[in-house]
């Protein structure tokens, strides 16, 4: 009975929610209760001009569904972007609640609130734009929205970035000046191209993906605004392995890079513990 249980709900997770299992982003919905979701990320930025050389970020996830609306999530990153050799970088952590759900035949409404931290070793570098993906050391609150229908799923993240480096707090006016704080926004879709009818919860699954992927600075007239496209892969149901690239549309402010591209694997461990 319990490996019929198993069966049943791998199948629902693959079929349900594969085409919104974004790559840049999340969406309103977890991963199962009482379940675990390893993944390593890999985030390059190409050659660097600052130092010269072809710089990237590694970053390895330990995902926790506690229950079926909360789950919590621990990220570290070792990176070779703010140094001269590649070296462990940043601590983050994360909790996302799922507090409205209406679903339907092969189709739902989900709405999450997430909290995320970040701790970075890093010294505070020039550049514009905030992110707490190793770079600074901060806290993120925001909202997300997800609508599933059949093959379909699109979802919107509204998110403010709070970076709570020293310098803040110091008095000292800095040249160039330092960004603090952030408007985030994205807008997310994703198509399960493959299979087109589901026979077996094995058979490969083949997702498109497209986000739009945005901030801006509160205080200062400088944002940007990026379109990310991405495929990804699900093997009997737990392992995703997702490739994407990312490039700016429009912007002011002062990038690392304004191109970059993302690889990833990730498994899932359904029913981890009782």
């Amino acid at each position: 009975m319990g490996q019929i249980f198993l069966l049943i709900l791998i199948f629902s997770v693959s079929t349900i929610q594969a085409q919104e299992l974004y790559v840049f982003t999340d969406p309103a919905s977890n991963i199962p209760a009482r379940s675990i979701n390893v993944k390593l990320k890999t985030h390059g930025v190409g050659d660097d001009k600052r130092y010269g050389r072809f710089t990237y970020r590694v970053m390895p996830q330990i995902t926790a569904g506690l229950t079926k609306k909360v789950q919590l999530r621990l990220t570290t990153t070792a990176a070779n972007m703010h140094t001269n050799s590649f070296d462990g970088e940043s601590l983050g952590l994360g909790v996302k609640y799922r507090f409205l759900s209406f679903d339907g035949i092969q189709k739902h409404f989900r709405m999450a609130a997430f909290l995320d931290g970040s701790l970075t070793r890093d010294a505070f570098h020039f550049y514009d734009e905030i992110s707490l993906m190793g770079d600074k050391t901060g806290v993120e609150l925001g909202l997300i929205a997800t609508q599933l229908w059949h093959k379909f799923a699109l979802s919107g993240t509204l998110s403010r970035t709070e970076v709570l480096d020293p310098t803040r707090y110091d008095g000292i006016a800095y040249f160039p000046k330092r960004q603090y704080r952030s408007l985030n926004y994205a807008v997310s879709a994703g198509y399960l191209l493959f299979p087109r009818e589901y026979r077996d919860y094995k058979q490969p699954n083949f997702n498109l993906y497209v986000e739009l992927l945005g901030q801006r600075l509160l205080g200062d007239d400088l944002f940007y605004l990026d379109l990310a496209a991405a495929v990804q892969l699900i093997l009997n149901s737990t392992t995703k392995i997702n490739v994407g690239q990312r490039y700016q549309l429009q912007g002011n402010m002062g990038r690392m890079a304004r191109r970059s591209w993302l690889v990833s694997v990730e498994t899932s461990f359904l029913q981890a513990w009782r």
